[in-house]
């Protein structure tokens, strides 16, 4: 089973911009498990400028590009160097993709990537994707991982897109606000009565950031591959995921 998972900077770092060291560890042995059983398995990775954040010692999160870029380039570096460690120890190399609009937008680029992850999945390595924050423009940037997470997915023809969110799924109302919210486990169209649960926001630090999250599933129904939005505080969810079980909200592809 091929499976892109996207872990969200709230579940990979604390709110000071630190890494959250036992979300980190558990994702790794999951995924890693999750490859010793046989699946292939790409990560796309938020916290980059989070963990760039902490690493500067900067006050709070950056709001000029100018220094959104700097702690991307300086968090990106730490970011690599923790899921290096973390991975290698249960014996499984990673490898950086760095991408912008650009390359989905340019036949020869989206070719060149689309053949790079696959032979990096032939050989048994775990990609590890994010955007290129540190060079990324409004005419080139994609805005939010979790559509990079769908665009991602597509190219790659995964089976299967895991959202891991600070929140367990979609639910008929805001779970943090109504005692009444209900979580939904199956959505198999996306009608405006579903987008408009999302209640307008989009991907900020610490909101699930629901709004990014059902365009990324419409993304992928689309063509093929179903997704699922769960908790990334519990990484063993995965398991159950791998499996079919019910977990989280599950969006079902149309073909």
């Amino acid at each position: 089973m091929r499976i892109a998972v996207k872990i969200g900077t709230s579940t990979i770092a604390h709110p000071t911009g630190r890494l959250n060291i036992k979300h980190v560890e558990d994702l790794c042995k999951t995924i890693s498990d999750l490859a010793n059983a046989g699946n292939e398995v790409v990560l796309i990775s938020s916290g980059a400028i989070g963990m760039g954040v902490g690493k500067l010692n900067l006050k709070s999160r950056p709001t000029d590009i100018p220094t959104k870029q700097a702690a991307a380039a300086v968090g990106q570096c730490e970011l690599m160097y923790v899921y290096d460690n973390l991975f290698a120890e249960y014996n499984h190399t990673v490898a950086q993709i760095l991408l912008t609009s650009a390359d989905f937008e340019s036949q020869i680029r989206f070719e060149n990537f689309k053949n790079t992850m696959n032979r990096l999945l032939e050989l048994g390595a775990i990609p590890i994707v994010n955007e290129n924050d540190t060079v990324a423009t409004d005419e080139i940037v994609i805005g939010d991982n979790d559509t990079l997470a769908a665009m991602v997915s597509v190219a790659i023809h995964a089976d299967l897109l895991v959202l891991l969110s600070d929140i367990d799924g979609l639910y008929t109302a805001d779970p943090h606000k109504s005692s009444d919210a209900k979580l939904i486990d199956t959505v198999e169209e996306i009608t405006p009565e579903i987008i408009a649960l999302a209640g307008g926001k989009g991907s900020e630090l610490g909101t699930g950031g629901m709004t990014t999250k059902l365009r990324a599933a419409q993304i992928c129904t689309e063509v093929g591959t179903d997704m699922i939005i769960a908790n990334g505080s519990k990484p063993y969810l995965l398991y159950d995921i791998a499996e079919g079980k019910a977990v989280g909200t599950r969006f079902v592809s149309k073909k």
